[in-house]
């Protein structure tokens, strides 16, 4: 065991997590990991065959229960089936990780529309609604804590992605903002913002070859470094030194220098056509 490892035993041993986005990278990552302390998990995500084999691993493992709820966040009728079967079975969130995103990225004329709005219903509406559907409960009941997965993007305008960073930099000052109101009451709500991490994230967002070329996390990495600043009630997390630099340098960089820098990170290189459409990385 770690330090700082035990007081978040302690505080979650036999309670729940609700995990968006578990079915791999970062959010399956979080199941395991909270398993491994003593949670039970529910878990939703688009890949249910996914999330049956996770919680079956998780179980033998660790002696975790889960409850699997299928379905797309980008609708919200799946917010509304989580909360339903959430109070049918009586389940007590004590960690909330709004996990579940993907990314669009693409020069203007390339962009579809369509999938800019189901990211943005995505990422912003379905962590607004999970939060302040569970927030007040925590609050009132004086415990419990909310992982909010932002990204370094968030903290500057991206060419390209421009709807994606915007939507990160809705997260890191939602989440700040709550911190603030709810650490009184023994709850907290963290923004975490990973940098490049070892997920399908750039596969979604079409731009597969992007991760090769940068260094990288791995999503062991990024929530080791997550519960951590979670133990210490921080209200914001970046991992990795290289991530905390380019986060910080942007408040020393003119805003037209910012954006243009990020020209030739994110540019997109022309590719032949594809006749089936990525799907959301859930």
């Amino acid at each position: 065991m770690r330090f700082g490892e035990k007081r978040l035993i302690d505080a979650y041993a036999e309670r729940w997590a609700l995990v968006t986005g578990a079915s791999s990278g970062i959010g399956a990552e979080f199941a395991e990991k909270l398993a491994a302390r003593g949670m039970h998990l529910v878990l939703t995500a688009r890949r249910q065959q996914r999330m049956e084999k996770l919680a079956e691993d998780l179980h033998t493992k660790h002696g975790a229960k889960s409850v699997i709820i299928p379905g797309d966040l980008a609708s919200p009728k799946h917010v509304r089936k989580i909360v339903k079967e959430i109070n049918r079975q009586n389940i007590e969130i004590e960690l909330l990780v709004n996990n579940a995103g993907f990314a669009v990225v693409a020069e203007v004329e390339a962009t579809s529309l369509d999938r800019v709005k189901a990211m943005l219903e995505l990422n912003v509406r379905a962590v607004t609604e999970l939060t302040y559907l569970l927030l007040p409960e925590m609050m009132k009941r004086g415990h419990g804590a909310i992982v909010n997965v932002s990204s370094v993007a968030g903290f500057q305008p991206v060419a390209y992605m421009g709807a994606y960073a915007a939507s990160k930099a809705y997260i890191l000052h939602f989440s700040e903002a709550l911190w603030a109101e709810a650490i009184d009451q023994n709850v907290t709500v963290m923004a975490l913002c990973p940098g490049v991490t070892e997920t399908e994230f750039f596969e979604v967002a079409g731009v597969s070859g992007w991760l090769k070329k940068q260094q990288s996390q791995t999503p062991e990495q990024v929530v080791r470094s997550a519960l951590k600043a979670l133990d210490k009630r921080k209200p914001c997390k970046i991992p990795g030194f290289k991530n905390k630099l380019l986060a910080f340098v942007t408040r020393f960089v003119t805003r037209k220098a910012t954006v243009n820098g990020s020209r030739k990170y994110f540019r997109p290189r022309p590719k032949k056509e594809k006749s089936e459409k990525p799907e959301n990385k859930e």
